[in-house]
């Protein structure tokens, strides 16, 4: 039986209208957001890149993980042996698992691998070039930020497709995720929440170049920068990374503050890029943000502690600069 007016009212904390006590209620109800620790980008030691996912999986608070090589096709013989055991880790901490495609297929041996990934039975594929989909159409699979989905039209194809998941590029505007997000309620919109945005791929490589190598024979050097290599104008300002043949932004994407618009947007799950950090203590500010253990203001200042001397910007997402 409803309860009539006067009693209502006796609910509502002094102070509080019926209207604010109510959308106070959802807001509390609502499900938090979820969280994406993405691939890494970077060439890094197999060692160290097996060791940095074993501790993702003990520690990290975070939902999915997705793993394998996404920039450059020679880097994967090194960590692929580990690959496996990785997998296992994640899988026994009760994370999701996606093993991402490479984001520019241009060779026979990269169209083959990836043809394999995708009819691999009991894999989540996380498709990041359209080429993906010849074999990916029909089965469940997640769609990564490589992917230029701009417009609801191309996330409704791809949720006809089988996509589960989308994670939008990462300079798409607020507006444009939200229209995004409300065309397809029957996909779990994710958008890049963290790291140095990944802004373009290239069949060259920047870094043989740099060192007067060629691709063929670059001799891995991309390794020595863990988190990528900064390039800088002729005024000398930094406003690049370059990672093998990938561009990234200068800039570190970091939307821990905007985490309630983006909640109100429709968006399900918030991507982390790893970078040469403490990822997992990425993760738990992000965790305790959304979970409401801490303010955004808290967060911004813990966050440019773990990630120190590296300028942070929300510019993409509000539409300005920086």
């Amino acid at each position: 039986m409803a309860l009539k007016e006067p009693a209502l009212k006796e609910l509502v904390p002094r102070g509080m209208t019926l209207k604010e006590m109510a959308l106070g209620i959802s807001v509390e109800t609502q499900e938090s957001m979820k969280l994406t620790l993405g691939p890494n980008l970077f060439n890094w030691q197999p060692d160290v890149w097996r060791d940095f996912y074993f501790r993702i999986a003990d520690e990290a608070a975070v939902d999915t993980v997705a793993v394998g090589e996404v920039v450059c096709s020679k880097r994967m013989p090194f960590f692929e042996e580990h690959l496996p055991a990785v997998i296992e880790r994640l899988t026994l901490a009760g994370k999701q698992v996606l093993v991402s495609s490479l984001a520019l297929i241009t060779l026979e041996r990269e169209r083959r691998r990836t043809e394999q990934l995708a009819l691999e039975d009991g894999l989540m594929v996380e498709a990041n070039d359209i080429t993906c989909m010849a074999h990916l159409a029909g089965r469940s699979h997640a769609v990564g930020p490589f992917m230029n989905v701009y417009n609801e039209a191309t996330a409704l194809w791809l949720a006809t497709q089988g996509a589960r998941s989308i994670c939008l590029p990462p300079e798409l505007p607020l507006s444009s995720v939200a229209t995004i997000a409300a065309a397809t309620p029957q996909v779990d919109i994710e958008v890049f929440a963290f790291g140095r945005a990944p802004l373009a791929i290239s069949a060259r490589c920047y870094h043989a170049r740099l060192h007067k190598l060629s691709k063929d024979n670059c001799r891995f050097v991309c390794a020595a920068d863990m988190d990528g290599l900064s390039v800088s104008t002729l005024d000398d300002e930094r406003f690049l990374v370059m990672n093998g043949v990938q561009t990234l932004a200068h800039l570190c994407t970091n939307l821990i503050a905007d985490t309630d618009d983006l909640a109100q947007a429709g968006v399900a799950s918030l991507r982390l890029s790893p970078q040469h950090c403490d990822m997992v203590g990425v993760a738990r500010c992000f965790r305790d943000v959304l979970d409401g253990r801490i303010s955004s203001e808290e967060g911004l200042a813990k966050l440019g502690s773990i990630y120190p001397d590296v300028p942070m910007s929300n510019g993409f997402l509000r539409g300005t600069m920086g």
